[in-house]
């Protein structure tokens, strides 16, 4: 409707072109699909918002669905398929993430098109295809510590978990594996809500990224679950997995996926857990905290190996459920400032790597706004920052 007259456009082509969108749970397009009507101004902004051309709308058809295809197959090439779960009911469709995973593959590309000598990164596909590995679980998980560069010496010296989650990220990018957190606010797309979704990974052979879907979003989840999807995310790299995520604690009785028991491997090794007495849930509890993971992940891998049997392991989940429910929720904290926002969204490693480049002029401050900070940092804060370094 424009200017109170009606202009026809293809219905399939709008279907097509908001359905592979994440705008397409939006009120005014779904109301449009039922109407069979949208305003002017709501189809350019929700296109906008969308990074969709307004004048695709008024495309032929082939065409429009060129395009979709086009966009598709260049996501996939940062991910390997369009949803994926694993041990959990629910699924992430990449149009919930897809602006996201176009950002980072933009930074990416920009960082090594700046930086021609960066190296192949060894984390990437150093386990091989979990279907062809003939190694066992503790050794893949051994290979994927060593690889990552880090300890579980070092990693429990770092006591609360929450001082062991800065600690990995700082390991994870030592080895050239971009950490990326959840800002609302600084991102080009919110995680729609109602979807459950831990995180992803985007592909890359040099340096692929994680993205934590949870981030410091209140306190949807512990630092504890935190640090577990991020080791989950990085096995999934090691074994040349790129994919949008989200996994539940509590799982059936069928078999896990290869890349699950890695993850568990590599936080609670089998080595010493076997050796663990566990009498009640507060000692699941006491484990937990050691072993930097959550209480129903340890209760999990407790079961897993034995040392408790299924009806324990399920009682204990449903009270720890329980008590997370009825827990004192901590008040929210206030808005972070933009810097420390901008950092988590991107990555500090590649935040510093960027920062160096706008150093050496190679690139203006216009360009780190818009491609660092998508312009959520004023030029006079960039030039401070360039000038504190």
């Amino acid at each position: 409707m424009l200017n109170g007259e009606a202009v026809p456009i293809s219905r399939t082509g709008f279907e097509l072109l908001f359905g592979n969108s994440h705008r397409r749970a939006y009120a005014d397009i779904r109301h449009a699909g039922e109407d069979g009507h949208i305003n002017w101004a709501d189809l350019v902004h929700h296109a906008r918002a969308a990074d969709i051309p307004w004048t695709l709308f008024f495309a032929p058809l082939e065409y429009i669905r060129a395009q979709v295809k086009r966009k598709i197959a260049l996501l996939l090439r940062g991910t390997s398929k369009q949803a994926f779960s694993m041990n959990s009911r629910h699924e992430v469709q990449l149009a919930d993430v897809e602006l996201i995973v176009k950002d980072l593959l933009r930074k990416q590309q920009h960082l090594k098109r700046l930086d021609p000598g960066l190296e192949r990164n060894k984390v990437v596909s150093c386990l091989g295809k979990p279907a062809k590995s003939k190694r066992s679980v503790v050794e893949d998980a051994n290979i994927l510590r060593a690889a990552l560069g880090f300890t579980l010496a070092e990693l429990h010296a770092h006591g609360k978990k929450e001082r062991a989650f800065d600690y990995l990220i700082e390991r994870f990018e030592a080895q050239q594996v971009f950490v990326s957190r959840n800002q609302p606010g600084y991102m080009l797309q919110r995680v729609p809500p109602g979807v459950k979704f831990s995180g992803l990974t985007v592909k890359d052979i040099k340096i692929p990224y994680l993205f934590l879907a949870s981030g410091d979003e209140g306190d949807f989840e512990p630092a504890g679950r935190k640090i577990f999807t991020m080791v989950l995310l990085a096995t999934l790299i090691a074994y040349g997995t790129f994919t949008p995520v989200t996994f539940e604690d509590k799982t059936g009785d069928g078999d896990m996926k290869r890349e699950y028991e890695v993850a568990g491997e590599v936080l609670m090794p089998r080595g010493e857990v076997k050796r663990l007495s566990v009498p009640d849930l507060a000692a699941a509890r006491t484990y937990a905290d050691a072993y930097k993971v959550t209480p129903s992940a340890f209760v999990m891998r407790a079961w897993r190996l034995g040392l408790i049997d299924r009806e324990t392991a399920d009682a204990w989940l449903d009270d720890l459920a329980q008590a997370w429910r009825e827990r004192e929720k901590k008040p929210l904290a206030g808005q972070a400032k933009a810097i420390n926002a901008v950092r988590r969204y991107c990555g500090p490693e590649y935040f510093s790597r960027m920062l160096s480049q706008l150093g050496s002029g190679r690139i203006d401050v216009g360009e780190f706004r818009r491609s660092v900070c998508l312009n959520h940092l004023s030029a006079s804060e960039i030039r401070d920052l360039v000038a504190a370094t």
